[in-house]
């Protein structure tokens, strides 16, 4: 019986590199005309890990053109966590409206507040209504 390749292949132990030496490293490729393949062999890098690091530092260095920049990445990833949460969040939303009405599978257009002295307000922009702070809502024929 055969044994998987990540069994057969040893895997490098995964490290860490501070940023003076990734810009060391970078420096070697891009300002003293080394190779991505020499550099790595004579720094114990592999390729593809310092290929990435010059591909940013020149992204950097020509500030986007090449590529997204350091900032840019950063924001494209707190983006997307934050789409990330807001669709759960959303999908959140979506089951309990379903699961606190029963027949209701989307919001319906119409609808309205209730006020601390019972009154229907229709929806509004801000958070309170006329009459003082909203209390319940309701959508308009299921309450």
């Amino acid at each position: 019986m055969s044994r998987p390749m990540a069994d057969t292949a040893k895997r490098r132990a995964r490290r860490q590199f501070t940023d003076e030496f990734k810009a060391s490293a970078v420096r070697l490729v891009l300002d003293e005309g080394k190779t991505v393949g020499a550099a790595a062999r004579d720094l114990d890098l592999t390729e593809t890990a310092l290929r990435d690091w010059v591909t940013r530092a020149r992204a950097d260095r020509t500030r986007g053109r090449t590529g997204l920049t350091t900032a840019e990445r950063e924001e494209l990833a707190r983006l997307r966590k934050e789409n990330r949460i807001l669709q759960e969040e959303r999908d959140i939303l979506k089951k309990a409206a379903v699961s606190s009405v029963g027949r209701c599978t989307t919001w319906h257009a119409s609808t309205w507040y209730k006020t601390i002295d019972g009154a229907a307000r229709t929806a509004r922009s801000d958070s309170t209504a006329e009459d003082g702070p909203l209390v319940s809502l309701e959508t308009r024929g299921i309450a």
